[in-house]
């Protein structure tokens, strides 16, 4: 019995190569293709966290997230995504792995980014409450419980606000801007939207897609599909190993994402909304600066030849029109290529 057990462990361990990831366990795309005696254990909570080269900090990190979860009393799972380390990470993952039944682990074969790796980490997840941190240890496990607490209000997303930063100057002063932009362009009352402790329930972490640099609008795609997303104050450390992976170079992407989340989220199903809209007004301003020059023409008071106004106003027409035709070619595509369905259903009574 005990040597039956022990190939299973082997056999649950092994490395699979798939899709451009290595695995220790046997996370994908579908519940279905676990280990039928993994996929059926019932778990109260998994912790996802994406890594990079963050060595130093994993037996740290996954001994306090072990004493803080053992005292919560609940069934849970670690899942470190190791997004193409180039140090010993994963090796020390392996080690961890085979201490704890709970570490499972995802090794990209490259460095695809935090959303790849959250997404990842979000369809491995065999907890009814998902919880994400990074792997720097900046974020607290001991905040978890009240970040569940806050959860069970009736919240599907609790954000971690990291009220007093650890960081340097350089980092967070381009992250309050970024985050009141966010907040105003959004419509979206949160402090720190790019925080990476966040509590989710399970129905909403599968439900996300996130890729390129999104991960930083989680609150916000979350949001604009009807789940209830809060925030509450959490502790921030200094960091203790290595240096931060992010440069000012991410605060550009972020804005360039930002109008991709708002067109993606608002226009995509209804792009003629958007273009449809400026194209009207353009059309008009054009319309009625050439009805003014024209009757002041037919009056005899002006030469319209001299007049550059008329020929903006021509420009103004024309932009409107093709604004429109814009809008409604992109309404005839997403009428044929529609693949994804519209909206999240929260539940069904039958």
């Amino acid at each position: 019995m005990a040597n039956r057990a022990h190939t299973h462990r082997q056999r649950v361990a092994r490395k699979r190569k798939t899709d451009g990831v290595q695995l220790l366990h046997e996370p994908s795309q579908h519940p279905s293709d676990f280990p039928k005696e993994l996929d059926e254990e019932h778990l109260d909570l998994s912790v996802v966290v994406p890594l990079f080269n963050e060595a130093e900090s994993l037996a740290e990190l996954s001994a306090a997230l072990r004493q803080v979860l053992e005292e919560m009393k609940l069934k849970y799972e670690m899942i470190f995504v190791d997004d193409g380390s180039t140090d010993n990470s994963f090796r020390i993952l392996q080690e961890m792995h085979e201490l704890h039944g709970q570490v499972k682990a995802i090794r990209f074969r490259k460095n695809f980014g935090k959303s790849a790796a959250l997404s990842a980490g979000f369809q491995a997840a065999r907890g009814e409450i998902v919880v994400t941190m990074d792997a720097d240890l900046q974020d607290d496990p001991e905040e978890i419980p009240q970040l569940v607490e806050k959860l069970n209000e009736g919240y599907d997303l609790v954000s971690g606000w990291k009220k007093k930063r650890y960081d340097p100057l350089s980092k967070t002063i381009p992250s309050r801007f970024f985050n009141f932009v966010t907040a105003k362009l959004t419509g979206i009352r949160l402090h720190d939207f790019n925080c990476g402790l966040k509590v989710y329930r399970a129905e909403l972490a599968k439900e996300l897609n996130i890729y390129g640099e999104l991960h930083r609008y989680v609150p916000v795609l979350a949001h604009w599909a009807g789940f209830q997303v809060g925030e509450i104050a959490v502790r921030h450390h200094p960091r203790k190993y290595g240096k931060t992976k992010f440069g000012l170079g991410r605060f550009w992407k972020g804005f360039l994402d930002l109008l991709t989340v708002l067109f993606t989220t608002r226009y995509i199903q209804r792009p003629l909304h958007l273009f449809g809209v400026w194209g009207l007004v353009s059309f008009l301003v054009g319309l009625v600066i050439d009805v003014y020059l024209s009757i002041e023409w037919l009056l005899g008071r002006t030469a319209i030849s001299n007049r550059p106004l008329f020929l903006l106003g021509i420009a103004l027409i024309i932009v409107g029109v093709q604004f429109v035709s814009f809008g409604l070619l992109g309404e005839m595509i997403t009428k044929t290529q529609q693949t994804s369905r519209e909206y999240a259903i929260r539940e069904i009574l039958q």
